[in-house]
């Protein structure tokens, strides 16, 4: 029976381990649902996400980008930069270094205070995280609660260690920044960022004066960002390497007016505040505008709030399945005067976040001044100076990312598709030449490289039946499939597929590009 095993993979903490199993565990009911790890075997089948270095049995909490996933992933970063950057005229783009000087993370709170909870299997020495732990078991949220508060918790409750079932220890902090050597010296240590922010700050008194001393002034920068996570879990949801794209919005809290709040004041979403939570209510419609007290900034935060669901909107993710939470006291990080998560509905694993706006406060740059001795104030039109507040929308690229997967995964009866939105699709077109002779593919082939010399991405294929080749598109959600068949050879015209209708229309081939710009502009509208 030796030959009906095969390898699992387990993750048990930070510790990756395989070990054999029989075949009989790897059947599954056949109407699964969808479910987080049944996503992660579709973007792997898919080459969307796989897991690192597969052959020797991957390496928990780091995945790779597949040729799928590589393009839908520069495809949601691009269309941020697009709008978050290109468009508005307060904010300039940073690409910070992953390495910095260590008194970043000194003067910024990380070295001291950046941990998660731990807690140590007294019987078999596993690690786990402690406040995952007590919401498996219990469903509450310890977030905020101390390392004495969660063993006593674990205590009372007799929770106990999911591998073996024995007991646990006390709840030790850990922490989570990653630190290398930089050079041939010993002792010279740094640390991988674990945020991109703090390299906005840092930076912050020479963006100002490239900025002609603007304000409220963002910067935004798209990075990678790592934390050794005691539990990584849950897909791409919580990595050990990660992908940031966050703005630092600075303002003058005597001068905090948003020119733009008219419109945005009455967007509506769903809404879960701090006093519902409190009172035990589930999230209901309302005015983002209605939620966020009077609080220096106020009006800058209505807006990147709802800018922010208005951008998750183009790029397809579902509108009903978002929310807008407002943490808890206990909650919020100790430099916060207000954070607002925005939250998705994963199925399987429900409410989770994907965005933070957080009101920073002059924490930042208060600190990082007072650590460098430089200054980090602003000037006033008046000569009067100041420390600017900051406003910070936070998103988790690979959080997104999976968002918009849950939200275009769609099965029919005779397919199963991803119903990606044009701006961020993998592909948007795909050329087919009906058969593999009489000169078909060496017209389709025109079409593919004009296409591209047009600026839009498009993927060519001549394997296979012309139905196997649309369900593979569809399967990888390209909006849009051009064949090429024997009609083309006399009129000069092409079929183009949708995706979503599965209808057919003819269209000249000098119109090809025209047309697809043209509904790729309005499924954008």
């Amino acid at each position: 029976m030796n030959s009906l095993r095969r390898p699992v993979s387990i993750n048990l903490g930070t510790v990756h381990y395989t070990k054999t199993a029989p075949w009989y565990l790897f059947l599954r009911p056949l109407d699964m649902g969808m479910n987080i790890q049944r996503m992660a075997d579709i973007a792997a089948k898919l080459g969307i996400a796989l897991p690192t270095a597969e052959v020797y049995g991957g390496f928990s909490g780091f995945y790779d980008w597949g040729p799928i996933g590589a393009e839908l992933k520069a495809n949601v970063k691009r269309s941020w930069w697009n709008e978050f950057v290109h468009k508005s005229h307060e904010v300039i783009g940073l690409d910070g270094s992953i390495i910095t000087n260590p008194e970043v993370w000194k003067a910024s709170g990380h070295v001291d205070h950046f941990h998660d909870p731990i807690v140590v299997c007294k019987k078999c020495g596993k690690r786990f995280r402690a406040d995952h732990l007590i919401e498996d078991a219990l469903n509450i949220n310890v977030e905020g609660k101390s390392a004495e508060e969660m063993t006593k918790i674990i205590r009372e409750n007799d929770i106990r260690c999911p591998a073996c079932g024995g007991e646990l220890g006390e709840v030790k902090l850990f922490n989570l920044m990653f630190a290398t050597q930089v050079g041939p010296y010993e002792g010279s240590i740094s640390y991988l960022r674990p945020e991109t922010a703090q390299l906005i700050f840092a930076n912050f008194p020479r963006l100002y004066q490239l900025a002609r001393k603007r304000m409220p002034l963002g910067i935004a920068q798209i990075g990678k960002a790592f934390r050794n996570e005691i539990s990584p879990r849950n897909f791409l949801f919580r990595l050990r390497e990660f992908e940031q794209m966050e703005i630092e919005f600075f303002f003058d809290p005597e001068n905090d007016s948003c020119p733009y709040y008219d419109d945005v004041k009455d967007y509506e979403a769903l809404v879960l505040t701090a006093e519902m939570q409190e009172r035990g209510e589930r999230e209901r419609r309302m005015k983002i505008s209605e939620i966020v007290p009077e609080i220096p900034g106020r009006e800058w935060i209505v807006y990147w709030i709802v800018r922010s669901l208005r951008w998750y909107e183009k790029i397809g993710v579902k509108k009903d399945l978002l929310r807008v939470r407002e943490q808890l006291p206990d909650e919020r990080a100790h430099y916060s005067q207000g954070t607002w998560d925005i939250e998705f509905n994963f199925e399987g694993m429900g409410w989770k976040e994907i965005q933070g706006v957080a009101h920073r406060g002059t924490y930042d740059l208060s600190r990082h001044q007072q650590h460098s001795g430089k200054s980090f104030e602003a000037v006033r039109p008046d000569g009067s100076k100041f420390i600017p507040m900051v406003i910070e929308p936070s998103w988790g690229v690979d959080r997104v990312v999976l968002a918009v997967l849950f939200s275009a995964y769609d099965e029919e009866e005779k397919r199963k598709l991803f119903r990606f939105h044009p701006a961020v699709a993998p592909y948007t077109v795909a050329v087919f030449p009906l058969v593999s002779r009489d000169g078909l593919p060496e017209k389709a082939w025109e079409i593919y490289t004009d296409l591209l010399d047009e600026g839009i991405n498009a993927v060519y294929d001549e394997k296979g039946s012309i139905g196997r080749r649309y369900r593979r598109q569809d399967e990888i959600g390209t909006p849009w499939c051009i064949t090429v068949d024997y009609q083309t050879m006399e009129d000069n015209t092409v079929t183009i597929r949708d995706r979503d209708t599965m209808e057919q229309v003819r269209v000249p081939v000098d119109e090809v590009v025209e047309w697809i710009r043209k509904h790729v502009k309005s499924s954008s509208a």
